[in-house]
């Protein structure tokens, strides 16, 4: 919150400076009620006036100090959203924070609760610093026995509050965690609805989902107890200094306290004075103490944020932007580099034209190659060649835009399929379909191209979905393809489609590289290179 602390200062200093005014009006109220009981003239409508006048300021003065503390904390929250979507739509692999539904709700519900604690908490930490102060000094100038009722009774909030605090940060800190899991938990079953239908596990879901909502409840209302209980106390302690203040200011008057003065007796304008400002004596703390529970949900936050950004999981190469296509001719190299797991990746060196597939067992590194050919991870050890240059951010994005890639899970935009083809690029889309034999699917479905997916392709069947993501591949007639087990799980039929519509890809003279499981598929290839096989 470091770009946010000199306007955030500055609405707290203004709102401490609206607070101070008040002992302006108590004044003017006490002496015109002291009028009122001694008989003195005094101007009523001059009093109003100043009292209206003073209270307008103040309320003009607090208004300005919430708008600045607004306007800072949405922009501080702004800031770091926009920078956790801008890393995460980088980063090369999911990073240890939690998935999708943790780092959603980071990004969203989480990442509002630094607004209460920028307009309420620290405008209120700055009132405390100097309110109470002028409040103190101002009761020693009249009553030395008022003093030190405020000046003993004041520093047991603060002292309860910093008691409570450590409790409310961890039970914070848990809540937050919670809410990370469960939005984790629901991402995770949303996209597995159908097999859970399919299985039959909807009520076995469903308990286990409402168990963790169950449990976070049970954090949520903790955090809430904690905050209800430190509140009724705190009201207690400034409600028992009030009423020490009434006690002794109406004594004094009626001449049964014969103490406490500077050697005068105590006026009645200055005991109104009194009574006046003590309830303003504790009103900063008992804000401050209201707030105490927006700041251990921050602190939280904080420390989640923190956190995430401490992790070193590498970002994709590039800046994600549209690019001018990298010169060069169509071939990949990569040299000395390891999988994902660290495992040793053999030297593969792709020339133009050719068409490759990378064999071997599950975990050996396969997708791994294909991603770091692809220009979607950067490599830890060894190097990679792309077009006759090495794969760097400066050439990550034109390279990419060369490509045409097909992953083994489909995965696609909330839009139509029309969209989801054509991404904004320019290229022939019936054409594209047809070779990826899911043409006829398309003239099918009661929107035809407009027909809106959702992120798994909802209302598509597994061959289908991924028959689209080949369509997609190959739409802008890319120099290189490369397919990660394009015909895992498929039936015959719809594994030939898909072979079909890559070979034509090879046939055209595009660069295809397929990481399979698929032996028939693999000996179509010109070349067969075996990943981590160690027989």
């Amino acid at each position: 919150m470091t770009a946010a602390q000199k306007p955030l200062r500055r609405a707290g200093l203004l709102s401490a400076v609206a607070s101070m005014l008040w002992p302006i009006q108590a004044w003017l109220v006490a002496g015109a009620l002291e009028s009122l009981l001694t008989g003195k003239p005094v101007s009523a409508t001059a009093v109003a006036m100043g009292f209206a006048a003073i209270g307008l300021l103040r309320g003009l003065m607090h208004w300005q100090a919430e708008a600045m503390a607004q306007t800072a904390a949405d922009t501080v929250v702004a800031e770091v959203r926009d920078r956790l979507v801008h890393t995460e739509a980088r980063r090369a692999e999911d990073g240890s924070r939690g998935g999708a539904g943790a780092i959603a709700a980071l990004a969203t519900e989480k990442l509002q609760m630094l607004v209460p604690y920028a307009t309420r908490y620290l405008p209120a930490q700055i009132r405390v610093s100097t309110v109470p102060l002028l409040i103190l000094a101002l009761a020693f100038w009249q009553s030395w026995a008022a003093g030190l009722i405020l000046l003993i009774s004041g520093p047991l909030i603060p002292v309860f509050m910093a008691l409570v605090g450590m409790a409310a940060k961890e039970a914070s800190a848990r809540q937050m965690v919670e809410i990370g899991a469960i939005n984790d938990v629901l991402v995770e079953r949303l996209s597995a609805l159908l097999d859970i239908r399919l299985l039959g596990a909807g009520q076995t879901v469903e308990a286990a989902f409402a168990a963790s909502a169950g449990d976070l409840r049970r954090r949520t209302m903790a955090v809430l107890a904690i905050a209800f209980l430190s509140s009724t106390v705190l009201e207690l302690f400034a409600a028992i200094g009030v009423a020490m203040m009434a006690v002794y200011v109406g004594f004094t008057l009626l001449g049964t306290i014969a103490f406490g003065t500077w050697g005068t007796g105590l006026s009645p304008a200055a005991g109104i004075f009194l009574l006046l400002l003590a309830p303003d004596f504790y009103q900063p703390l008992r804000d401050l103490a209201s707030a105490w529970h927006d700041r251990a949900g921050a602190a939280a936050v904080a420390d989640e944020v923190a956190a995430w950004e401490a992790d070193d999981t590498t970002a994709v190469p590039g800046t994600g932007q549209r690019s001018e296509p990298l010169e060069g001719p169509a071939s990949i190299r990569l040299s000395g580099c390891v999988s994902a797991s660290g495992a040793p990746l053999p030297d593969i060196s792709i020339a133009r034209g050719e068409s490759v597939a990378l064999v071997g067992p599950s975990g050996a590194g396969k997708t791994s190659a294909l991603r770091l050919m692809a220009g979607l991870a950067a490599a830890a050890e060894g190097s990679v060649t792309v077009a006759g240059r090495p794969l760097t951010d400066e050439t990550a994005d034109g390279w990419r835009s060369r490509l045409g890639w097909m992953p083994q899970a489909p995965h696609f935009l909330h839009a139509s399929i029309r969209h989801n083809l054509t991404l904004g690029r320019p290229g022939d889309l019936d054409a594209a379909l047809k070779q990826a034999g899911v043409d006829a699917v398309v003239a099918g479905l009661p929107k035809g191209l407009s027909t809106r997916l959702g992120e798994r392709g909802a209302g598509l069947s597994g061959g289908e979905a991924r028959r689209l993501t080949l369509a997609r591949a190959i739409f802008s007639r890319p120099d290189v393809v490369l397919a990660d087990e394009p015909t895992a799980d498929l039936d015959a039929e719809t594994a030939r489609l898909v072979t079909e519509g890559l070979m034509a890809e090879a046939e055209r003279g595009a660069t295809l590289v397929i990481a399979t499981h698929d032996m028939d598929l693999a000996r179509r290839m010109d070349r067969i290179i075996r990943i981590g096989d160690r027989t």
